[in-house]
């Protein structure tokens, strides 16, 4: 690897309506886990950003968050808020690009799921239980299982 702190930065949204969660399943053309389920998100783009004005003289706050709320929007068509941090995790994929995911936990605020073309070709809403039965992402249950606890005040460090 040529640049050891050059990473792609990818957030997610564990999103919550009436006590569920959303999943969506990943299109099969996906070369990234093709028909797994998982839950919305995606890359860090320097666009996230770079356009804005700055909110100090040196730096941009709410990146992540902004970054989080463009992709829900695009992927699932949903407006989210009330985001909180669940977790993060690393990988370095087939193709060596190293990859940092930050998990979070977010309220749907508004819309109707929609799902975008090419990314993902179906979608639920379930409960922790419900979520056992579906071909999920490495991972992701123990993310929910910590969602739960933390809205109910419990704060742990994943682990299986």
């Amino acid at each position: 690897m040529e640049n050891q702190y050059l990473h792609e930065v990818a957030i997610t949204a564990i999103i919550i309506k009436d006590g569920k969660y959303l999943i969506t399943r990943r299109s099969p053309n996906k070369k990234r886990f093709p028909g797994k389920w998982t839950v919305p998100g995606g890359k860090m783009e320097t666009n996230d950003y770079l356009a804005l004005p700055k909110d100090t003289e040196f730096y941009w706050y709410n990146v992540l968050e902004r970054t989080l709320k463009r992709e829900v929007s695009e992927e699932v068509g949903l407006d989210i808020g009330n985001i909180e941090y669940i977790t993060s995790l690393a990988t370095v994929h087939e193709d060596g690009a190293p990859s940092l995911v930050i998990s979070c936990a977010a309220d749907m605020m508004g819309g109707e799921v929609k799902l975008q073309e090419g990314e993902t070709d179906a979608f639920e809403w379930v409960t922790l239980e419900e979520a056992k039965g579906y071909d999920l992402l490495d991972g992701i249950y123990e993310e929910f299982v910590m969602t739960e606890k933390k809205r109910g005040g419990v704060k742990e460090e994943w682990r299986r």
